[in-house]
């Protein structure tokens, strides 16, 4: 049977002061609610050395030290999109040690990161962003007034998904906007597009949408409801 974790030193202290006021260890160990193994390892640890700190070298040790710690979370980090098992592969292979997944994920934790789901983000390029940093410039100046005039709109897919929904990332809880954890997708599976708009004078329907949105396809929309009365 393996061994527990040490005697707390307030606790020691009070069985060598017990023991030098003359209690004998079997009461010293009913009152503490110790075994009289514990309170005699104590007392003697006491009489050898005159000291009650715990000797060095006690207790399990860690399968994985601070240094190997240190590889695992950079590879954790170099590779977030990895499975469990794929990082027990390579711990094993790496440290050259017999490693299960449990031990694994502790240790992952240990490195104070964790298993999320990636949050998905749209990918945008360097053009998108700019366009969209010049939009927001030359509106800086727009009164509220001039806001409620606007129809907001927007289209949203509803995707075909087969498989796996979703991947995980391992990261710390601050790291939940790095873009190095988002989940992004290109190429669309089979999908669903609907389309909806909404102003200061309340929400619009929600509608199907077949076909491509673009400006002239959405003005066509528009007319044909009546959402607005002149283009």
């Amino acid at each position: 049977m393996g061994r527990g974790s040490p005697i707390p030193p307030m606790l020691r202290r009070k069985i060598v002061e017990q023991y030098q006021k003359g209690v004998s260890q079997r009461k010293i160990a009913k009152s503490l609610k110790l075994s009289s193994s514990t309170v005699h390892n104590i007392i003697q640890r006491f009489r050898e050395s005159g000291t009650i700190s715990v000797r060095k070298g006690q207790g399990r040790k860690t399968i994985l030290d601070a240094r190997d710690l240190r590889a695992l979370r950079r590879h954790c980090i170099t590779y977030r999109n990895a499975t469990v098992m794929e990082i027990t592969t390579w711990t094993q292979e790496y440290f050259q040690k017999t490693l299960s997944v449990n031990t694994i994920h502790r240790a992952i934790r240990r490195c104070r990161l964790k298993l999320y789901r990636s949050k998905k983000k749209p990918y945008l390029n360097m053009i998108q962003k700019r366009r969209r940093f010049l939009w927001a410039k030359a509106h800086l100046k727009w009164t509220v007034a001039k806001w409620k005039t606007v129809l907001w709109s927007d289209e949203s897919k509803s995707e075909v998904l087969f498989g796996k929904l979703g991947r995980h990332v391992i990261r710390t809880k601050e790291d939940k906007d790095n873009p190095s954890c988002y989940q992004r997708s290109v190429q669309k599976p089979a999908s669903l597009m609907v389309w909806g708009c909404m102003s200061a004078c309340g929400m619009g329907s929600l509608h199907i949408w077949k076909g491509t949105i673009n400006a002239e396809s959405t003005r066509f929309f528009l007319w044909g409801r009546r959402f607005i009365t002149a283009m």
